[in-house]
Parts: C-alpha cells; sequence; structure tokens
C-alpha cells in the first residue's frame, strides 16, 4: 500500500532545492521565518530572518524572490508538517491520534495567522493546503468519532474552527493553552 498524495507536499517538494547545501539554507530560512513571523507578524524583516539564519541577503532572495513567496513556502511547509504530523500518530489509539494532531495544529495556527495577513485565502497555495489539512487530518477525527471517542454531531470544519479560535486568544504561556485546549477536547470526546 502506497502512502498517499497530497498537493502540499509536492509544493513543499517542488522549491526546496537538491542540492545539500542549498536545500540547507532554504530549510534555515524556513525555521527563522517561522520564527521571526511568530514574533513580528507579517513585517517581520528579510534581513533579521537572513541573519537568523546565518544567511546573507542575497541567499534570501535567490531562495525567496519576493515577500510573498517566503510567506507562501513558510506556510506550505508548515501545512506539510500537519500532514507527516497524521500520518506520524495514525497507528496510535483513535483518540490519542486525534489530540496529538490536534496539539500540532495549535502550534501551526501561530504562523497561520502571521501570514494570513499577507496572503489571500483564496490563494492557490492557501487551497492545496487546506486540501491537504483536510485530507490528513479529517480521518484521525473519522477514526475516533466510529471509535465512539468523538462527538458524532460535530464535523471536522468545526472541531478545527474551535481549536483555532482557541489559539487565537492571549495565554500566560504554552502550558496553559495546552490546559485550555484540553478542556475544550473534553467537550469533544463522546458521552459515555
Amino acid at each position: 500500500m502506497t502512502a498517499p498524495s497530497f498537493p502540499v507536499t509536492e509544493i513543499v517538494a517542488s522549491r526546496r532545492p537538491h542540492r545539500k547545501d542549498a536545500a540547507r539554507n532554504y530549510d534555515a530560512l524556513l525555521a527563522a521565518a517561522r520564527e521571526a513571523f511568530a514574533e513580528h507578524g507579517a513585517d517581520a524583516s528579510l534581513e533579521d530572518i537572513a541573519r537568523r539564519a546565518g544567511v546573507g541577503i542575497g541567499t534570501l532572495y535567490r531562495n525567496f524572490p519576493t515577500r510573498r513567496h517566503l510567506f507562501e513556502s513558510v506556510y506550505a511547509d508548515e501545512v506539510n508538517q500537519l500532514v507527516l504530523a497524521a500520518q506520524e500518530v495514525a497507528d496510535r489509539e483513535p483518540w490519542e491520534a486525534l489530540t496529538a494532531w490536534l496539539d500540532r495544529f495549535a502550534g501551526y495556527m501561530v504562523t497561520k495567522r502571521a501570514v494570513r495577513e499577507a496572503l489571500n485565502d483564496e490563494s492557490e497555495i492557501f487551497a492545496a493546503c487546506r486540501e491537504s489539512m483536510y485530507a490528513a487530518g479529517g480521518p484521525l477525527f473519522e477514526r475516533a468519532q466510529k471509535a465512539g471517542q468523538a462527538r458524532p454531531d460535530m464535523h471536522f470544519v468545526e472541531l478545527l474552527r474551535m481549536v483555532a479560535g482557541i489559539t487565537a486568544t492571549a495565554f500566560d504561556d504554552d502550558a496553559q493553552r495546552a490546559r485550555v485546549l484540553s478542556i475544550a477536547l473534553d467537550g469533544v470526546r463522546a458521552s459515555r
């Protein structure tokens, strides 16, 4: 049996350089941009991103010719990580797999907020990312529902909106966010 193919995985693979040194710089720039966008939002300095990655500004522009290209690449990489996370947890018990994936989804929401300021929700990248995210996470939710562990009267999109709403709130720290998310997910559990 072959692993499913996701549009975002193909986008990420097509953008990533093949040479090892170029791929290393590309990955460092994505990590630095993700961090900078989380801290400073869409207005994060490109010079700061290059400095954080340990490369020159020319290397940044060689990999990401425009700010938009950088936003799209960071966003696609984040969603691709969500797809991979869904595959990694798929063998766990249904509820455990779902909550592990949702915890990763909550972390991804930080980057999405910053990138959303700069990109149109209806862009081709957003559409491919949304399709990939639903195709990867949706089956985890359906499996938890079939196992009688998640509410049968809830849709996956509603679950994502609930988690997104929670992550949009300011918390004292990650532990508090995790606790509030856990409390909310108790309401998603099927009554026994």
